[in-house]
């Protein structure tokens, strides 16, 4: 034939280079010079295949294989390797060379004998194996040992490119002969995984896929080997990486033989895929994730008739999202039991990447798993309190999302059963955050028959007092703000219960940044009530804010915080404490008994002396307050001003004093209540003059000052003197204030005097008054002069003439006599009129 008769010039031709090849003595030129001539006659004439195939198979792959595996120059081994893959690529019949070549290569790439020292040429050597596999298919099986360890070493190799060959060959392998292939398949898994986080990524690229094709093809039971590195590789920061998981996790969960067992494991690593930031990479896993769903439906369409035909898609759905189909829910509730406990584990794993990851799974599979979630909600629940807590943001968002989620599928009568539950042990910052967001998520119909119940459990003791930390609050703020935006005009029924938990999170001293917070919830609890503003639903509410607060007045202490709640009822409900005043005054008096805590009292005088400075704005709005200004100063004020020693006790008389002169001042103390009340109040007031506290000597005055004025002409000579004596003694206080207020007390005293009928009895006191009075007139300050020349020029109405001599007898030591005149002259001058 033509083949043979070609074969056998070109036989012809090789028989020289051959021989010299097979010389023993033979050196490297000469070597190398016989390879370049059979390259010539082979590689460099246009051959038929039938005649490459008849001279390699019978003359050179021996000679060339030697070559390959035992040649020491570099050139020779790469020339003879040229010449091996020009004579498979053009061969008919490459198979043949099967036995020949197998062995030589697994001796030049296998330790212990072979290792090829140049890059290059290991690289040749792997793409040679491909060559072989790709063109002989199965009847390399009987050699597949080979092949393995070939890969097992070269899947390892220093040089990225030998490994990124080999895995191109072990997918070669893998589709060349599968059914040898699986009984060894497993011999690759581990040199793969070793060199799965390359830090070439194409590297990386090419393990996942050869990882891909080995299992597929392979012992499907290595699944559980890789799964753990291909997880890893979905945190991987090359989007080509995780785009090569999310491929070989879809072919697996289309094709793998026994993909049913793997449904569990494969389900969670390809929906993950969902939130990859690379929109490429989420399409491709919703594209598989469809199909698979399908694909199932397909597989399992009795089992799902009756689904099929009755499914009805929820009334209340995630707005903007699109509802998975049957197959994909399917899947997903099936499989739950055992993906959930794993996964509630990575929530609060160490590391804040698997958290996140773990955490927007968490969202997905809630969202497939439909009313399914019911039967997992104690360990839901237990993660996500746990999860909610977490120091990184996106992981409490998410978990809020799919909590959102149970609000959404699960019946009120479970999850509001069991959060609430939770409660009752200590309820945490993220109990609440839970329960806010199963609010969120819920259709308004179905919470409103447990809206009682909730508005219960919120205002309890044990919930909305629990903590003082601001966290806490913000949350309980949010979880009311939840129900009024969700339940809207239901609330009312509630109105009364979540205005205990507001007014108990503005009175936390740490909430202070919330204060504005709070209001605007106030404000929309009104407007869903249609209620003009948060004043109208104290309006409501004040006579049983009162009595919820003031349960056990009886027992408070400095700490108890009903006495901060008392505040914000008293001072943030503006003119409506005045519709309120028989609880308010009736708490007062039982609280500000001389015997309580000292510290409580001062509080709440506190308190009661800011509503009094605005009194026609607050306790007074009704104008109802005069008919408790005897209980407020026999029971409350006067035995508050009697002298007990301590710091806290003088604030206390301090706050008692300005409480009576904001009575006084803003006219409410009229007249006749102060005739009715000054035998009691008189001598503790005079008292108090001499208090360490700046406020209290002024009010003291003051109000001396103003009962002098309304009752004095009725004083008795006793009186007169106990006045006038401490009064004198403020003439020399540090304060200049008191000073004035002092000097003014007096005129009024000598306005009374004149009207009295003790006056000509007073007279050695009037003496005493004028010289003492003289001493102030010459007083550095020029305010006090002053005031002190209306005192005189009152008191000089008295006794003239006493008046006068004393004047003559200290005019001289005076530094300003000119006051001294002034008198002089407004004394002869009423002389004259008279």
């Amino acid at each position: 034939s033509m083949a043979a008769a070609g074969a056998a010039e070109v036989a012809q031709a090789l028989s020289r280079p051959l021989s010299c090849l097979q010389e023993p003595d033979c050196g490297r030129a000469a070597r190398l010079r016989a390879l370049e001539a059979i390259r010539a006659e082979v590689q460099e004439r246009p051959l038929s295949g039938a005649v490459v195939q008849e001279v390699f198979g019978a003359q050179l792959v021996r000679p060339l294989a030697r070559c390959l595996a035992g040649d020491a120059a570099e050139r020779c081994r790469e020339l003879a390797l040229q010449l091996l893959c020009h004579g498979l690529s053009h061969g008919d019949r490459p198979g043949e060379a099967l036995p020949v070549l197998l062995p030589a290569l697994a001796q030049r790439l296998c330790p212990p004998q072979g290792f090829e020292p140049s890059e290059e040429l290991r690289l040749g050597l792997v793409q040679l194996l491909s060559l072989l596999l790709r063109r002989c298919g199965a009847s390399v099986a009987p050699y597949l040992t080979d092949v393995i360890r070939v890969l097992q070493a070269t899947l390892l190799d220093h040089y990225a490119e030998v490994r990124r060959e080999s895995c191109r060959c072990a997918v070669a392998c893998a589709q060349a002969m599968p059914e040898h292939f699986h009984l060894q398949s497993e011999s690759l898994i581990k040199p793969l995984m070793q060199t799965i986080s390359h830090q070439h990524y194409r590297v990386r690229v090419d393990v996942i896929q050869a990882t891909g094709a080995v299992i597929q093809f392979g012992n499907g039971k290595s699944v559980d080997d890789v799964l753990s590195h291909l997880a890893q590789r979905l945190f991987d920061e090359i989007p080509k990486v995780r785009h090569a998981v999310t491929t070989v996790i879809g072919e697996w969960l289309l094709h793998l033989r026994d993909r049913y067992s793997y449904f569990h494991k494969l389900i969670p690593l390809l929906l993950g895929s969902f939130t990859d930031e690379i929109p490429e990479n989420t399409k491709l896993a919703w594209t598989y994730w469809e199909k698979i769903g399908l694909q199932w439906e397909k597989e399992n369409e009795d089992d799902l008739k009756d689904k099929m035909d009755f499914s009805v898609s929820p009334s209340h759905y995630p707005k903007g999202v699109t509802r998975p189909g049957l197959g994909c829910r399917e899947l997903v509730s099936r499989n739950l039991s055992k993906i959930l406990p794993g996964l509630c584990h990575d929530i609060t794993d160490w590391v804040e990447s698997t958290r996140i990851k773990a955490s927007q799974l968490l969202y997905t599979l809630l969202l497939h798993a439909e009313d399914h979630i019911t039967q997992h909600m104690e360990l839901l629940l237990r993660t996500l309190y746990q999860a909610c807590l977490d120091e990184e943001s996106d992981v409490v968002k998410n978990c809020v999302k799919a909590a959102e989620l149970i609000g959404t599928f699960v019946s009120p009568k479970v999850s509001l059963r069991l959060i609430t539950s939770a409660f009752g042990k200590t309820p945490k910052p993220s109990c609440i955050m839970v329960l806010t967001a199963v609010i969120r998520g819920s259709p308004k119909e179905i919470l409103q028959p447990h809206l009682t119940d909730l508005g219960n459990t919120l205002s309890q003791a044990g919930v909305c007092q629990r903590s003082e930390e601001g966290f806490y609050m913000e949350q309980l703020l949010c979880c009311v703000q939840a129900l009024i935006d969700v339940c809207q005009e239901d609330c009312k029924e509630i109105s009364l219960q979540l205005m205990k938990v507001l007014v108990t999170i503005m009175a936390i001293p740490c909430s202070q940044h919330l204060k504005e917070k709070v209001e605007e919830t106030m404000s929309s609890l009104a407007e869903v009530q249609q209620l003009d503003s948060f004043l109208h639903l104290y309006k409501e509410h004040i006579i049983q804010l009162m009595e919820w607060v003031s349960v056990s007045c009886d027992c408070w202490t400095c700490y108890s915080p009903e006495i901060l709640q008392l505040d914000v009822i008293a001072t943030h409900s503006g003119p409506v404490i005045g519709e309120a005043l028989n609880n308010f005054i009736l708490i007062l008096k039982t609280c500000l008994q001389p015997n309580k805590d000292p510290q409580m009292r001062l509080k709440l005088f506190t308190v009661l002396s800011q509503l009094l400075q605005k009194a026609s704005e607050t306790v007074n709005s009704q104008g109802l307050f005069p008919s408790y200004l005897e209980t407020v100063i026999k029971d409350i004020l006067a035995p508050n001003l009697q002298w007990h020693a301590g710091r806290t006790a003088a604030a206390i008389r301090t706050t008692a004093v300005s409480c009576l002169w904001a009575l006084i001042h803003c006219e409410m103390l009229s007249p006749k209540e102060i005739l009715k009340v000054k035998d009691g109040l008189m001598p503790q007031i005079i008292a108090t003059m001499d208090e360490d506290s700046k406020i209290a000597r002024l009010m003291a005055c003051r109000i001396v000052g103003v009962f002098l004025k309304v009752c004095g002409r009725q004083f008795d000579e006793d009186k007169f003197t106990n006045t006038y004596t401490e009064v004198l003694k403020r003439l020399d206080d540090a304060s200049c204030d008191v000073r004035l207020a002092a000097a003014h007390t007096l005129t009024n005293w000598f306005k009374c005097l004149k009207d009295s009928d003790v006056k000509s009895a007073m007279e050695s006191h009037i003496e005493f008054l004028y010289q003492e009075l003289l001493i102030h007139l010459d007083d550095p300050d020029q305010n006090i002069q002053n005031a002190v020349l209306e005192v005189l020029k009152e008191g000089s109405v008295l006794h003239p003439e006493l008046l006068v001599r004393e004047i003559e007898g200290v005019v001289h030591k005076h530094r300003m006599p000119v006051y001294c005149d002034q008198l002089l002259h407004h004394i002869q001058s009423a002389k004259g009129s008279a």
